[in-house]
Parts: structure tokens; sequence; C-alpha cells
């Protein structure tokens, strides 16, 4: 009984895997860290995302802000609100900046996911 308990756990415990190989020079190496955490796709990506950034800072200043302003024509002025000596013109500003461009990236994403390119 004890022979056939040996032999099941022999048969339920993984085989150990072979130990990795080290690269045998500093290039070999750079080229095992570029392919084994996917930098060039990283940086692509990374690039992809300051264009995309651009593009959308771009649409939320040169579209949508001119048609916020076509119905509330102050809000051209709003970086000039001061509040005592702080200036929370700008940050008023920046958020409702940040708040189109997340949502305009929400609906982006969205659309991505519904025609498959998530």
């Amino acid at each position: 009984m004890l022979e056939e308990l040996k032999k099941i756990r022999e048969l339920l415990t993984p085989p150990t895997p072979p130990p990795k190989e080290k690269p045998k020079n500093l290039a070999k190496e750079f080229l095992d860290f570029i392919k084994q955490y996917k930098i060039l796709g990283l940086a692509s990506a990374f690039i992809i995302g300051l264009a995309v950034n651009a593009l959308i800072l771009s649409l939320a200043q040169d579209i949508i802000t001119p048609i916020i302003i076509i119905f509330i024509p102050e809000f051209n002025n709003i970086a000039d609100i001061k509040v005592g000596v702080f200036g929370i013109g700008n940050f008023i500003a920046a958020f409702i900046n940040f708040i189109i461009i997340a949502v305009i990236i929400f609906i982006i994403v969205k659309l991505a996911v519904r025609i498959g390119l998530e």
C-alpha cells in the first residue's frame, strides 16, 4: 500500500522545469530582456498613446470647448477666476478639460470593445 501511495505522489508531483540558461554576454541578455518584457510593444503603445493624447486634447479644446462657449459665453474667461490669492480658474478649466477627455476616452474604449479591438 505504501508503494502505491509513493507512485501516486510521483504522478501528482509536477516535473521540475529545466533551469534557465544564463545569457553568455550582455548583448544577449539585453535582447532577452527586450523579448521577455515586450519592450517594443510597450514603446509602440506609449508613442501611440502620446499621439492619441494630442488628438483628444485638440478635440476637447478646438471642437468641444467652442461649442460650450456658444451656450455659456463666460466659459472662455473661466481661467481668470481667483479666490483670494489662489488662481482657482486654471484648476477649474483643467478639471473641465479632464472630464471632457475622460468622456471621450470612455466612448472610444466602449466602441473599440464593441467592434472587437480590445
